[in-house]
């Protein structure tokens, strides 16, 4: 196989395995924004908060599994607690008030970890294997199949939980019409407080997988606005689309990063999601599955 066939397979593969985590934290913006019509600017620091109680729970010699339990328990406690404690008190607010206070829950939630655990890199004790795989000339390590397997699995367990559950079908039908589903019995109160606990486990998952191949510091908040893009690439109110955003968000950003890095000095990766972003607002401002609304007044 010829080398350049060889970089590509392998850019390719690295940026499968971060797009399946973008569309795990992307999956949490969009059920946020469909249920209760909110931009959640804090997503990133939800990453952050499941990472570091993952990586507490493991290093204070807790087994991972049930660490990974008792975080995804800590991640519904903290999106129930945003719920009840500080966007039901805005409801009926200005929409722009509400996300200020998502922006500012954002700044309180990454000040908090950076007092408790402080700003420095911490790496997860040894979970999933760091072997190289060989699959012909491309090598995969170990820990980015397992990343990508967790990732995909757990994508797969909450889209069936939206189609099959009876809450699933609930949230469907709340983020249709929140009036109508009000008047059928739909609780709907619920339904968002449901809403903020799935974005924080999916957010948490997220942390956690990733915390796992690259180590966590302070600057892991920043995760989720790199995921944006790939939300509005989808469509804000597309799981689907968040799911497709994701994995092709994370391709391009790591083939962008892996070719033209060295004709900038670095740093393509980083940028590589904004400008994707740029280009979907200019080209397609409600993304590829986005629902197009027309006012007319």
């Amino acid at each position: 196989m010829p080398d350049a066939a060889v970089k590509f397979i392998q850019l390719f593969v690295t940026g499968l395995v971060t797009g399946s985590v973008y569309a795990l934290v992307a999956l949490g913006f969009v059920l946020i924004y469909k249920s209760t019509s909110i931009i959640n600017f804090a997503q990133g620091e939800f990453v952050l908060v499941g990472a570091y109680i993952c990586l507490f729970l493991v290093q204070a010699g807790i087994p991972f599994i049930p660490a990974f339990a008792l975080t995804m328990g800590a991640s519904v406690l903290l999106g129930l607690g945003v719920e009840r404690g500080v966007l039901r008190p805005m409801i009926g607010e200005p929409i722009i008030s509400v996300i200020m206070v998502t922006i500012g829950l954002a700044f309180f939630l990454k000040s908090t970890i950076s007092l408790i655990w402080g700003t420095q890199i911490r790496v997860f004790p040894p979970i999933f294997s760091q072997e190289p795989i060989h699959f012909g000339q491309v090598i995969v390590s170990e820990v980015y199949i397992y990343t990508f397997i967790f990732a995909v699995l757990f994508l797969g367990i909450f889209a069936a939980f939206f189609k099959f559950s009876r809450i699933g079908i609930a949230m469907r039908a709340v983020a249709n019409d929140q009036m109508t589903a009000q008047s059928m019995g739909i609780p709907v109160k619920i339904v968002f407080a449901v809403s903020w606990c799935i974005a924080a486990m999916v957010s948490g998952v997220g942390g956690i997988l990733i915390g796992n191949i690259n180590g966590i510091n302070i600057t892991l908040a920043d995760f989720g606005l790199k995921v944006f893009p790939a939300v509005i690439l989808g469509g804000l109110d597309s799981i689907l689309g968040a799911i497709i955003g994701g994995l092709v968000v994370g391709v391009l950003e790591n083939l962008m990063g892996g070719y033209l890095d060295q004709y900038f000095g670095g740093g393509v990766k980083e940028v590589a999601p904004f400008f994707v972003l740029l280009v979907i607002l200019m080209i397609k401002p409600y993304g590829l599955f986005g629902i197009e609304e027309i006012e007319r007044v």
